[in-house]
């Protein structure tokens, strides 16, 4: 395989996880039980009728300023219709970065190969965790290529115009045409040729 053929496989791509250390925190029943009843939204009052515990009871336990018995807990359980892992569950932290990337139409970072012309997307966010990317392809047969693409992640491919066949190392060669995607397996063996009159022109997200 050629230098310039190498250089068909994909625009390069940083994709990173999250690997700093989580840090377990105690499990604050109170809250749980309170994000409970307000995600079936009841009323303390309301929830004091289903369980059967004083409303000023709930109130404390929802606080923090007393713990549930064992039967307390019986009681919101069967009441409240939900099983007792559920109230020692941690809730899930919603982690908001504000990120965000405009890319105006043909104004993305051009990145052209021998096989494909790509228009790379997003470009000003690092450590992204999708790489997304517009193309126009430009080979026109299965001998354009050396060998079977393949990399890590997985991938979604739409086609935005025109027609393409889209060939893969375990599947038969498929037809997809203006609307028409594909997600798939990016580690399996794959390749695209454009069969419409004109080269067609599709959006690819590559994430891992």
């Amino acid at each position: 395989m050629t230098d310039q053929q190498q250089q068909d496989i994909y625009p390069s791509m940083t994709i990173t996880s999250d690997q700093h250390e989580q840090k377990i925190a105690p499990i604050k029943l109170g809250e749980r039980l309170k994000q409970i009843r307000r995600t079936l939204g009841l009323t303390l009052e309301e929830a004091s009728q289903k369980t059967g515990l004083a409303r000023s009871t709930l109130s404390k336990i929802e606080n923090e300023q007393i713990s549930p018995t064992f039967q307390a807990m019986q009681k919101l359980t069967s009441g409240l219709q939900i099983d007792i892992p559920q109230l020692f569950a941690a809730p899930k932290q919603v982690s908001t970065t504000g990120r965000r990337d405009i890319t105006r139409n043909e104004l993305g970072k051009p990145h052209p190969t021998s096989t494909y012309e790509h228009e790379l997307l997003a470009t000003q966010l690092t450590n992204k965790k999708m790489m997304p990317f517009k193309s126009l392809i430009r080979a026109r047969s299965f001998d354009a290529y050396a060998d079977w693409i393949r990399h890590d992640g997985e991938e979604f491919l739409l086609v935005l115009s025109g027609e393409i066949t889209f060939f893969s190392e375990y599947y038969e060669p498929v037809n997809l045409s203006e609307g028409d995607s594909v997600y798939y397996d990016a580690n399996m063996g794959h390749m695209l040729i454009s069969v419409s009159e004109e080269d067609a022109s599709i959006l690819w997200v590559t994430a891992s």
